[in-house]
């Protein structure tokens, strides 16, 4: 686990890595989120004919797994002194193996980045699903949060920018 005290603490995590616990992806998961998706592709959910496919079995969906990142990077950075962290959006994205039903899977995150912006700081991380026992992992995604201060330490920052306006 990476933990600061506070938003202004991590730009000295730079660099720094944590490992999550692993998670099952099973395959009522899949199913689940095929149905919400809207996304029913034989290889998520026919096991019969997945079974004679190149994967020998049902897969996750790509999206399936990254959807996941919440959960496998949680508790992986504490930052102390926030009002809130919010999802900022996705740099890249790339699916390097599919996650067959029943695979187990963890995420690595690298903190790689820690800009100060008018509303908080944005923070860059790099995060490697890993699938046990597979030589590559699933997915790496550089995704980015915003960890948002009190508001007694960003309300001169609003009142400014809207003064500069």
């Amino acid at each position: 686990m990476i933990a600061v005290d506070s938003p202004a603490e991590l730009a000295g995590v730079v660099g720094a890595t944590a490992t999550g616990e692993w998670f099952e992806i099973t395959q009522e998961r899949i199913a689940a989120f095929a149905e919400a998706t809207e996304d029913r592709q034989w290889i998520h959910l026919d096991a019969e004919r997945a079974a004679s496919s190149p994967f020998g079995g049902t897969i996750a969906h790509g999206y399936l797994t990254l959807s996941l990142l919440p959960r496998l990077t949680e508790g992986l950075l504490q930052v102390g002194g926030v009002a809130m962290a919010v999802n900022y959006g996705l740099d890249k994205v790339r699916f390097l193996q599919p996650v067959r039903a029943g695979a187990r899977v963890r995420a690595v995150t690298e903190v790689v980045s820690a800009d100060e912006t008018p509303q908080g700081v944005r923070v860059g991380m790099r995060t490697t699903v890993e699938i046990a026992d597979a030589p590559k992992p699933a997915l790496i995604a550089e995704t980015l949060a915003l960890f948002v201060p009190p508001p007694s330490e960003y309300s001169h920052r609003r009142v400014s920018t809207a003064a500069a306006e």
